[in-house]
């Protein structure tokens, strides 16, 4: 993320500032340079305001920005080796962390997810209490809803990115469903658990896996948003809160933190 200061706008302004540049930076082009000040980019956004440098042609603007867009979207579905080696992809406009806990296994269970926009956390939600759950389950649960948050964000032209640290889920998903379903959702050797759900988060990922990237994560790494999403969990069987819904108290990430781990 890059906050907008004079030394960007020294070298992302040369003469006349373009229509496209003050959608950028999300002002207009009245004051635009005392407005711009302070106002917080991602570094995509910061890159491509700085590509559009002099660029006073519309439709070279627009050209632009379409050859952009299509190399963020290459780095996104195609990381280089170095990146692969340590799990560092490109971000989009909207991360989604996604958990499921039970305790015991199976017993109560429930889902978390963490939203960050612009890598700052942004909302928590919690939910899905079952009073005799599994892991897998509240894992499935958690994925689909993080689906759904990602699709209204997809539709308002952001680039979404979902952590989950379930390769289970994220498996049941992106591999096994496909086979599954040309087999009339069946496989061998006995029923597939959870199908309900899976059925519902592989339909829903058909829908939006274009412009949505599925990640897998290793769970209590170090990351922010899993360890929230975690605690979420616990939150939600904590509170029995059977309905999805967003975390409304003050978000004291310290506070969060402390609270019971899954």
């Amino acid at each position: 993320m890059q906050i907008v200061s004079e030394a960007l706008l020294k070298i992302g302004v040369e003469g006349k500032i373009s229509e496209s540049q003050l959608i950028l930076l999300g002002v207009e082009e009245e004051k635009w340079r005392e407005k711009a000040l302070g106002v917080e980019l991602s570094d995509a956004r910061a890159e491509l305001f700085v590509l559009l440098n002099g660029v006073e042609d519309k439709a070279l603007q627009e050209k632009i920005i379409a050859n952009y867009k299509a190399i963020q979207k290459f780095r996104k579905e195609e990381p280089t080796i170095i990146e692969k080696e340590v799990g560092v992809v490109q971000e989009g406009d909207v991360t989604i962390y996604c958990d499921g806990g039970c305790t015991p296994n199976p017993g109560k269970s429930g889902s978390g997810v963490a939203v960050y926009r612009n890598e700052v956390l942004s909302e928590l939600w919690y939910g899905l209490y079952e009073v005799m759950g599994t892991n897998n389950t509240a894992e499935l649960g958690a994925l689909y809803e993080s689906l759904c948050i990602a699709q209204k964000e997809a539709q308002n032209g952001n680039e979404v990115t979902i952590k989950c640290d379930s390769m289970y889920a994220i498996n049941c998903i992106k591999t096994w469903a496909i086979s599954w379903e040309k087999k009339g959702w069946t496989k061998k050797g006995g029923e597939i658990k959870n199908l309900d759900i899976i059925k519902k988060a592989y339909a829903l990922y058909n829908e939006i896996k274009k412009d949505v990237n599925l990640l897998h994560i290793k769970a209590h790494a170090g990351f922010e948003g899993n360890e929230l999403a975690d605690r979420m969990t616990m939150y939600a069987i904590e509170e029995k809160s059977e309905a999805f819904v967003r975390y409304t108290k003050e978000i004291d990430v310290d506070a969060i933190l402390k609270m019971r781990a899954g």
